[in-house]
């Protein structure tokens, strides 16, 4: 079944919409990348316009930014917290936004491994 990101059938207040037409294909969405903790594994998606994006689907290592700005590529030992969904703790789902443990402390994910195919933060006092 195909992931649509169109325009909901139901307005704010709960009230149904008529749709005065069909789904398009630039509506259409895909699955979530859900990078994981392992080995790391790119996957290209063509996108609009016949360019490439890379998926990350797992890695190991991460682009730490320390307290004194200096950068720092550090394994990952745990995945701690994740606003996103409180499941991809236990499962080890690496989002934009979760905690996760490293080498030098805990870490706060700032880019979008799914989108930007690698794993960037910034240490978490």
């Amino acid at each position: 079944m195909a992931i649509c990101q169109g325009k909901s059938t139901r307005s704010p207040s709960g009230a149904r919409r008529v749709a005065n037409r069909g789904k398009r294909k630039s509506e259409l969405g895909r699955e979530s990348a859900e990078t994981r903790l392992g080995e790391k594994t790119l996957r290209k998606i063509r996108t609009r316009g016949g360019n490439e994006k890379h998926r990350l689907a797992g890695d190991r290592k991460i682009n730490v930014i320390d307290t004194e700005g200096k950068a720092h590529t550090v394994e990952i030992y745990n995945v701690i917290e994740n606003r996103a969904n409180p499941n991809y703790v236990r499962r080890n789902i690496i989002t934009k936004g979760a905690i996760v443990e490293t080498e030098i402390g805990n870490a706060k994910v700032t880019s979008r491994p799914g989108q930007d195919g690698v794993i960037n933060g910034v240490i978490v006092d």
